[in-house]
């Protein structure tokens, strides 16, 4: 399964005799999968049967999905046959002779003898293949909404891989900082001794050892380890399966830890620079894997 945005538009139509429909769903980010459905009443098994398409094709998202239904075309003739029949004794009373010929037509065109009726959206369960039709349609539509956030997801993977590429250059210039610093800091410590003993009175073995201890506590060799551990995972899930837009989530907290403790540690402006960079670069990795399913 290829990366898969949280983003998307999706709209399907369709007609038949007994009328036209046309469903549309859109997609926004979400921390779990939240699903609002708006179908007619009493068009439950439809709500069902899409539902269960979505819960199997998506993990993540906030998804609305309306149906619109507009009936057309049959009409049924129904005739009130008590009011009918309560007319024609009236007439016959009155008259005196059947009802019959232009007196029943006349007595039909009644208001509330004849009525048209429209078929109504309560018919349509009762109308053979309707209640198929509309749920190929509303799975389509699901198929379509998962097209159109799975070319978000190749957009994203791109960006996310060149971020990753980004941050593999910028660990690389902190690698080559980070092995000037101890002769730096030896050079600065020994510079600001300098200036307030001038006589000499610290001895030299006095000054190897706390510049020992200043390099030690300056040691950056894990955390750009831990960052290159980190990039490597990061390109791993990009190449996986499955929904990683949790994972990627965490991955950039944990590398925005080890820039954070690298500039944190940094002797130096060159590595200062670089860890500056990194949390850049490690801030739109973060922006973009938060729109990853």
């Amino acid at each position: 399964m290829a990366l898969s945005g949280m983003t998307g538009f999706a709209r399907e139509s369709g007609e038949a005799e007994w009328g036209t429909w046309s469903w549309e769903a859109r997609s926004v980010n979400g921390r779990g999968l939240d699903v609002r459905l708006n179908v007619p009443s009493g068009l439950e098994s439809i709500e069902q049967a899409v539902r269960k398409s979505v819960s199997e094709t998506f993990k993540r998202g906030n998804l609305q999905i309306g149906l619109r239904i507009e009936m057309t075309g049959s009409e049924k003739i129904a005739v009130n046959e008590s009011v009918l029949e309560t007319l024609i004794k009236a007439y016959e009373a009155a008259d005196g002779t059947m009802a019959t010929g232009p007196a029943l037509a006349s007595l039909m065109g009644i208001k509330g003898v004849v009525e048209a009726q429209s078929t109504s959206l309560r018919d349509l369960v009762e109308i053979e293949g309707a209640v198929e039709a509309l749920i190929a349609s509303g799975v389509a539509l699901v198929q379509g909404l998962k097209t159109a956030r799975d070319q978000e997801g190749a957009d994203l993977k791109t960006m996310l891989a060149g971020h990753l590429s980004e941050m593999t250059s910028f660990q690389a210039q902190a690698i080559e900082f980070a092995a000037e610093q101890k002769t730096q800091i030896a050079e600065k410590y020994r510079q600001r001794i300098a200036e307030f003993d001038s006589e000499g009175a610290v001895p030299d073995e006095r000054l190897a050892t706390e510049i020992a201890v200043l390099s030690a506590k300056a040691d950056v060799t894990e955390e750009l380890d831990r960052l290159a551990a980190h990039i490597v995972r990061g390109n791993d899930l990009l190449e996986s399966d499955g929904a990683i837009g949790r994972d990627l989530g965490f991955l950039a907290q944990e590398l925005n830890r080890e820039a954070n403790t690298l500039c944190s540690k940094s002797a130096s402006l060159d590595l200062t620079n670089a860890g500056l960079a990194l949390k850049s670069v490690i801030d739109q990795f973060k922006e973009q894997a938060a729109n990853v399913e």
